[in-house]
């Protein structure tokens, strides 16, 4: 009998509050189905297919409810109340999954939906974790430029954004294109830039460079128009341009050249103002 997952077991006996369910006729281990879940007309020696888990009182108990997510799985639920201990769960039975607080990758509201995996705790306990890499599979099957749908499930300062395509394979948003805008268990449509000799995949929030590079020039123009200039220049501090246009500094630098090219803009010392016929 495997706490956490659906499987298919035997009933050997009848109480009055439910039946026992074993993986064998002869088995001296047995689990719990209370009444109110028992399938009308199951008799002795039948199977039943259940799930395990433990109670509020941490007995193995069965249910033939489906839950959202089984033991190595990874799934998005909602997050229904954040006590003292961690984040309660919705995952479709009646006792609430615990998501504790050192499994966080990042803060959690009620109504939040988060990415997580199911694991077993040191007791024994099910429990869910947003650190899901060791869940993910490597092997999505893409070509460089193609557009995916993935969920950022941590974000490292060190290395970038943790991406799980379709919420199933792993992939990077590396440092180089990280902006201001992701946000832990936010979803994002993605351009693969890179797929390594094992697997390893490399995505980007942008079109191609010289795509890219027009769209931001636009954005940089409506900004100076908007306000008349723009209080800082490519010279500005690459945590100063994230945060006021979400751009890395080389993408500003590259969308200020071009507009200078164009002969849009005229740049001063400290500042950035539209050309003047």
């Amino acid at each position: 009998m495997e706490l956490g997952r659906i499987q298919e077991l035997v009933m050997v006996s009848r109480v009055d509050f439910g039946i026992y369910l074993s993986d064998s006729d002869n088995s001296t281990e047995k689990v719990l189905l209370p009444a109110k879940q028992v399938p009308e007309g199951v008799r002795m020696g039948e199977k039943v297919e259940v799930f395990l888990y433990r109670d509020s009182k941490d007995r193995l108990i069965a249910t033939t409810n489906k839950p959202l997510v089984t033991l190595g799985e990874v799934a998005r639920l909602k997050v229904l109340e954040v006590s003292r201990i961690g984040a309660f769960l919705d995952w479709g039975l009646e006792k609430d999954l615990l998501l504790p607080f050192k499994e966080m990758t990042s803060g959690v509201e009620t109504g939040d939906e988060v990415l997580v995996a199911l694991y077993t705790d040191k007791s024994s306990r099910l429990c869910a974790t947003m650190k899901v890499y060791p869940y993910l599979v490597k092997g999505y099957e893409c070509n460089r430029g193609d557009w995916v749908e993935g969920t950022v499930y941590e974000i490292s300062e060190n290395f970038g954004a943790f991406v799980a395509i379709d919420d199933k394979y792993s992939a990077l948003i590396p440092k180089r294109e990280m902006t201001s805008k992701l946000k832990v268990n936010g979803k994002y449509r993605l351009r693969v830039t890179n797929i390594k000799e094992d697997g390893k995949i490399d995505l980007s929030l942008h079109e191609p460079s010289y795509i890219q590079m027009s769209i931001d020039a636009d954005r940089v123009m409506k900004t100076i128009e908007a306000n008349g200039y723009l209080d800082f220049t490519d010279k500005a501090s690459p945590e100063l341009i994230r945060d006021r246009m979400d751009m890395s500094k080389n993408e500003f630098k590259r969308a200020v050249g071009n507009l200078l090219k164009m002969g849009r803009i005229q740049i001063l010392d400290d500042r950035i103002v539209p050309k003047k016929d």
